[in-house]
């Protein structure tokens, strides 16, 4: 784990998110106009309509968190390659998957594949606790570095094998997995709340898979697809071998 710098930390119900003049001193280009469009696109021709996940991905300095060469692509209709053959998601997979968790304020989030950190980030502007994982540990020691630059204290970052979940801290009121599933991994459902949500990718095919919701109830869980969608394989136990 890494540790953020020596600073009081507001309760998870508190606004614990402040961007605001914050983005590192090498990167703050005003990219307004650019994720002002990036909304209006979402909004429009996506169909996005909960105004929470719009105004984080408003928020949110996508192009802190892609390579500087890539800056001026970061807010375009499309993924981006980050650092160890990984991927930053399209905003608008960002923007379903973050809509199809319902969160607020008062929720706990688990996210599995935190990569560059971009969807923890938006997370964290809507929800009042997130834990992330990611396997690679770069990318983990990086997002951490990142988050806690751009102000973010209500999120943390670890490396370890995320198809076992984060037990430590369940249960989750939602649960976003940022990777490609061969089946939906069992760990990740038993660490849900009664009514809890899980967001997932799962797919037999390591290139496409469907976009599932799996809602847990009182006697199991039902699952809703949610259309095609492409990740990068989700490894571990519980997923791709590698």
């Amino acid at each position: 784990m890494w540790g953020p710098p020596t600073r009081a930390r507001p309760s998870p119900k508190e606004s614990s998110f402040v961007l605001t003049g914050q983005e590192p001193p090498e990167r703050n280009q005003d990219y307004a106009l650019p994720r002002d469009r990036m909304c209006a696109r979402l909004r429009d021709h996506y169909g996005i309509r909960d105004p929470g996940v719009l105004a984080a991905m408003r928020a949110v300095p996508r192009h802190c968190f892609v390579p500087e060469a890539l800056q001026s692509r970061s807010y375009g209709d499309h993924a981006l390659p980050i650092s160890a053959n990984q991927t930053i998601s399209q905003p608008y997979i960002v923007a379903r998957m973050t809509e199809l968790l319902e969160i607020d304020k008062d929720s706990c989030v688990l996210e599995i594949g935190a990569g560059s950190g971009y969807q923890t980030a938006v997370l964290a502007r809507i929800a009042g606790q997130v834990y992330a994982i990611e396997r690679i540990a770069e990318l983990a020691r990086e997002a951490q570095t990142r988050i806690r630059q751009l102000g973010i204290y209500n999120a943390t970052i670890k490396c370890f094998d995320g198809t076992l979940g984060w037990a430590a801290r369940a249960p989750y009121d939602a649960i976003l997995v940022a990777a490609g599933a061969p089946r939906i991994p069992a760990p990740l459902v038993a660490q849900l709340k009664v009514g809890g949500r899980l967001v997932v990718p799962v797919g037999e095919s390591r290139e496409l898979q469907s976009l599932i919701r799996v809602v847990r109830t009182e006697t199991g869980y039902r699952e809703e697809d949610h259309g095609g969608c492409a990740f990068v394989p989700l490894i571990g136990q519980h997923g791709w071998s590698k």
